[in-house]
């Protein structure tokens, strides 16, 4: 069988060669950093004395791609969850607190009982979510909604910040729609929400890599593309600098790379050229008895609150109002937040972290949306992979392994040759 190489080790790239090896093709795995895993990935923190993820990240039990990779390379067991969804919330404002309770069938009769939705909502407003399955491309969501009311406050502009980690009404109505597709409209039982409580290299990176090596997979680090060679609608070889590979007749290459990477080296390519930030706060604290493992908040400088063992961490997406923030200040200030909801001391832990990703992901917008490109190129043997490419959802873990499946299947079924 001919080699295939994949040019980045993120969760597209990672998805990509564990599809490759077990369709019986050889990979030879290309890493610019010394790790794997791209932005979902775990390190060690110094400063927490402990290892942490770079950010935090939710699956939902809909995430078809990504619970299929994890059943291959035989984590499933690692992303844990309450088992059905339920999503326990604060309002920091009004000192609320209220638990989104979904029954698991196609039918929402969850959103008759005043007990299991938002507080100060009624079914109508639920309803008009309605309209974001309907909207064009170039729809944006708050020409496509009311944006306002206590839904919007309370559940919907959340979510929607979450999911496409952009301000809510600039984002595009038809990625909006698509994750209202897959999650609300598709029953509970496609969003139960579900963690890598002992992180995500434990439960989707090394134990891929290990998956690979067992198969034969080569994994190198350290090497970055500086460029690759064309003879007409081939690619020939991949320039790494201090090495030069051939990329025999009938080899492919799996380009999955973030956009910034991508474009200079595959001209012509259309890429986003608008990013969002992620902002994460961690405190090395034991979470008092009773607090959830998954929070929504509402009113405060914090979005959501995860409960690790010995560790609370917080993520603010779209936080491109924070980047400049010094780090002890915005510590403290999410801090009160935290405290706050968990009944903590005010009194900020010593060791904490700020970890501030201001290119997280694409803007999600429109204009962003549709410069995302497909899996093909005009090189019959190079494959695009990536959560920034045209995979119908945001950037997100899910999206960034359908990407690399997707990228595997074109090579395997042959359409590059």
């Amino acid at each position: 069988m001919s080699r295939v190489h994949v040019i980045g080790a993120g969760l597209a790239g990672l998805s990509a060669a564990v599809e490759l090896a077990g369709a019986g093709r050889p990979v030879v795995l290309h890493e610019a950093s010394p790790q794997a895993g791209g932005r979902c990935r775990s390190y060690f923190d110094a400063a927490l004395d402990m290892e942490i993820d770079n950010g935090n990240h939710l699956v939902l039990s809909g995430n078809r791609a990504t619970l299929a990779y994890a059943d291959r390379i035989g984590t499933r067991a690692k992303l844990v969850g309450p088992g059905s969804a339920t999503f326990p919330f604060v309002d920091l404002a009004s000192a609320k607190r209220w638990t989104l309770r979904a029954n698991d069938g196609l039918i929402p009769y969850w959103m008759l009982m005043r007990s299991r939705r938002v507080p100060d909502t009624g079914l109508s407003e639920y309803a008009e979510l309605g309209k974001l399955l309907w909207a064009g491309r170039s729809a944006t969501i708050a020409g496509t909604l009311a944006c306002k009311g206590a839904l919007w406050d309370r559940l919907i502009e959340p979510f929607l910040v979450a999911a496409l980690n952009i301000e809510a009404g600039q984002g595009s109505a038809a990625l909006a729609g698509q994750v209202v597709r897959e999650t609300l409209a598709a029953g509970g039982r496609n969003y139960h929400p579900l963690v890598a409580r002992e992180g995500l290299s434990n439960a989707l990176v090394r134990p891929a890599l290990s998956w690979l090596e067992q198969r034969g997979g080569t994994i190198v680090y350290g090497r970055r593309l500086r460029a690759l060679s064309f003879e007409g609608e081939r690619a020939t070889a991949l320039d790494f600098g201090d090495e030069r590979i051939a990329v025999g007749p009938d080899e492919a290459v799996v380009m999955a790379t973030p956009p910034q990477a991508a474009g200079p080296l595959l001209p012509g390519i259309s890429t986003p050229t608008e990013f969002r930030s992620i902002v994460n706060a961690h405190y090395r604290v034991a979470p008092p008895k009773g607090l959830p493992p998954i929070m929504g908040v509402v009113g405060g400088t914090a979005q959501w609150l995860f409960a690790f063992p010995e560790r609370l961490s917080v993520t603010i997406s779209a936080g491109e109002a924070w980047l400049d923030t010094p780090r002890e200040a915005l510590a403290a200030r999410i801090w009160a937040d935290v405290a706050a909801i968990a009944g903590l001391p005010a009194a900020m832990p010593a060791r904490w972290q700020i970890v501030r990703e201001r290119r997280a992901t694409f803007a999600a917008s429109p204009e962003q949306d549709a410069l995302r490109p497909g899996v093909e190129t005009p090189w019959r043997n190079v494959a695009l992979a990536g959560d920034w490419t045209q995979t119908g959802l945001p950037a997100t873990i899910e999206g960034a392994i359908r990407s690399g499946v997707r990228a595997a299947q074109w090579v395997v079924e042959g359409r590059h040759g």
